[in-house]
């Protein structure tokens, strides 16, 4: 057989299954034979065609092979920020699961930013994706909405679903958010601060009506006894931002803080360690989420705990059985805990 220059066909293109049966000297049917279904080709002409297959550097389209056969097996998934590892850890139970039935995952990161969460769905919507996983980044659900018109499966992750009929995966955040003011309290802490995300994200609002709702029912007065700081991002430096304009803030400061998630956490005691006020000696914090560095930290810190891995894998399970099974929609809504550490101690 002629020499080619790896991975290019004779005409200086990807290969294609053409170049590899004209190379074998066989038909177009033969090569997919041996690709699809080896045990029916001749040992002799399969050797032909491997060989071919080999000196081209052939690598089949799948995208194109699924696109004849109306399989689509590739599933999106838009989160909010996949540099928090809250949302890798998720990102990772949708991979694992969605592996186990040779699916792969499209992954995009919305950074809270409707706009760019509306090209990425576009996006997967045009690459004919099988379903889609989504956190939205607002109140707003008229895209995914409009998607699930045009027959494109849809599951929530890591927010309610106000529809009986949009299958969601989900934590109850005002209970999380009630646990770790709980926890505060019961420490000795009566003036405590939140250090919280837009109020547009579920989450935010959720854990919010948690601390809310916890103060209330202690005979404390919201206005009184916690104050409220609202983070320009859901990162560390928002959440280093968001101490230091805390402890600048006029009145008592607080001997307590809740921070949104434990990546702003990670941001408050950088924030503290830099300006000398010792944790939890002079200030508990308290984060949420527990993501793998919460116990690694010079001070381990206390957080509400999500079953992270648990609702990447149960949403892709739920979008995968839909597809094969008369499900009506499922809305699974997790229990958080609360994991104390040295963070957190007494005032």
């Amino acid at each position: 057989m002629a020499a080619t220059q790896p991975g290019t066909g004779r005409n200086g293109k990807r290969p294609s299954v053409t170049d590899v049966a004209r190379l074998a000297g066989v038909s177009v049917g033969t090569v997919s034979n041996v690709l699809n279904r080896p045990e029916n080709v001749a040992p002799p002409t399969r050797a032909k065609v491997e060989a071919a297959i080999k000196e081209l550097s052939f690598v089949r389209n799948a995208s194109a092979r699924q696109l004849r056969s109306g399989e689509l097996n590739t599933v999106g998934a838009v989160v909010l920020d996949i540099a928090n590892p809250f949302f890798t850890e998720m990102a990772r139970g949708i991979e694992d699961r969605l592996a186990q039935d040779e699916y792969t995952l499209m992954l995009c990161s919305s950074d809270e930013n409707p706009e760019r969460e509306g090209r990425y769905l576009r996006l997967f919507e045009e690459h004919g994706v099988r379903g889609v996983i989504a956190t939205p980044s607002e109140g707003s659900l008229d895209t995914l909405l409009a998607m699930r018109e045009r027959g494109i499966d849809v599951v929530l992750l890591d927010h309610t679903s106000p529809l009986p009929d949009l299958p969601s995966v989900a934590v109850d955040d005002v209970g999380g958010g009630a646990l770790a003011t709980e926890h505060l309290l019961a420490q000795g802490h009566t003036r405590l601060a939140f250090l919280n995300g837009p109020l547009t994200l579920r989450q935010c609002a959720d854990r919010r009506d948690g601390v809310m709702q916890t103060l209330t029912a202690h005979g404390l007065d919201p206005a009184t006894s916690l104050v409220e700081i609202a983070l320009e991002a859901l990162n560390a430096d928002g959440g280093d931002d968001g101490m230091r304009r805390l402890l600048a803030a006029d009145g008592p400061t607080p001997t307590a803080t809740f921070c949104v998630n434990d990546v702003t956490a990670l941001g408050a005691l950088r924030a503290l360690r830099d300006l000398d006020i010792s944790v939890p000696g002079e200030m508990a914090v308290v984060g949420y989420d527990d993501v793998m560095f919460a116990n690694m930290l010079a001070t381990p810190l206390t957080s509400v705990r999500q079953p992270m891995y648990k609702m990447g894998w149960t949403a892709a399970d739920m979008l995968l059985r839909r597809g094969s099974e008369d499900l009506t929609a499922e809305q699974v809504e997790f229990e958080p805990e609360l994991v104390v550490r040295a963070s957190s101690g007494p005032a």
